[in-house]
């Protein structure tokens, strides 16, 4: 098979696309001819040496999410058919194998990059609104609502009954809008421009990190309501929490379940596997537009 490699950590440059292995599933496990592979700024984080816990062995794969066809039979999973889930530090390869309880079955209406795209952003999404409690008559301030993640919890939240307003640059209010919040630039001006609009945020998540959790705590927002997923140094000293409610396949398997319907839309930027280096500049740049995947389509 091919897969995603680097041999240091590094700048994009250091990934390449080689001959490797195919692996063979152990016990309770199924293998997967992967067609789609997400990239995340973990993915990022990884590449960079910037995550120590992740045990990084030279050469090294890369990747968490991935959507194709069973491989090889197991766990109530016949040939062929159509899976997505999380792995790690190997999803960006045409070979995966995965422990079969955490695989997702894809449903027929999602094309395989959609489904990779909604790998991390619906567990973590849908796990920060459980956590934080989102709900009917909440407003829920989204920082970074134009990111994966940011897109998919305005949408989970508006179905929930809250009211959402979503912190993005000025090109992507538009965007923003079509998902259901009220857009607001971010930046310094943040906290006059919220309490312009006249609503008074009641939860708020972060997924961009910098000024939005202490910004969130000066709109008075209960600091217990204030969750990040990206800036932990902020949230042990500003006293807020951070939110990372881990894998769930059942919870990928109910957004995944949405989306197939039409209700969770999430925009998606594309690249060949042979074009990672391209996929990992465009998440590195925070400015892509919609998730970035890799395909892998024969």
């Amino acid at each position: 098979m091919r897969a995603v490699l680097f041999d240091e950590f590094g700048p994009p440059e250091v990934l390449h696309v080689v001959p490797w292995r195919d692996p063979e599933p152990g016990p309770g496990e199924v293998r997967v001819r992967v067609l789609a592979a997400g990239v995340q700024p973990f993915d990022v984080g990884v590449r960079q040496g910037n995550m120590p816990w992740a045990k990084i062995e030279f050469p090294s794969q890369i990747g968490q999410e991935y959507a194709g066809v069973i491989d090889t039979p197991g766990g109530g999973f016949e040939v062929g058919e159509p899976v997505l889930g999380s792995t790690m530090l190997n999803g960006a390869a045409e070979l995966v194998c995965v422990a079969a309880e955490n695989v997702v079955r894809k449903p027929d209406s999602l094309g395989f990059a959609q489904a990779a795209a909604l790998v991390a952003a619906a567990q973590t999404a849908s796990g920060a609104l459980l956590e934080l409690g989102v709900g009917e008559g909440d407003v829920l301030l989204v920082h970074a609502a134009a990111g994966s993640v940011g897109t998919v919890a305005t949408q989970l939240a508006r179905m929930a009954g809250a009211t959402v307003i979503g912190t993005a640059s000025p090109v992507n209010h538009d965007r923003v809008s079509r998902q259901g919040a009220i857009p607001v630039a971010y930046g310094k001006d943040l906290v006059r421009d919220v309490r312009a609009l006249g609503l008074t945020p009641t939860v708020a998540l972060d997924a961009a990190g910098g000024e939005a959790i202490a910004q969130s705590v000066e709109l008075g927002i209960d600091p217990d309501r204030v969750g990040t997923i990206v800036d932990d140094k902020a949230a042990a000293e500003l006293g807020t929490r951070v939110v990372r409610a881990g894998r769930d396949p059942k919870r990928l398997a109910h957004v995944v379940d949405l989306a197939a319907r039409g209700l969770i839309v999430l925009p998606v930027q594309a690249f060949s596997i042979e074009d990672v280096v391209a996929a990992h500049r465009a998440v590195e740049s925070r400015h892509s537009e919609g998730k970035v995947v890799l395909t892998l389509y024969p």
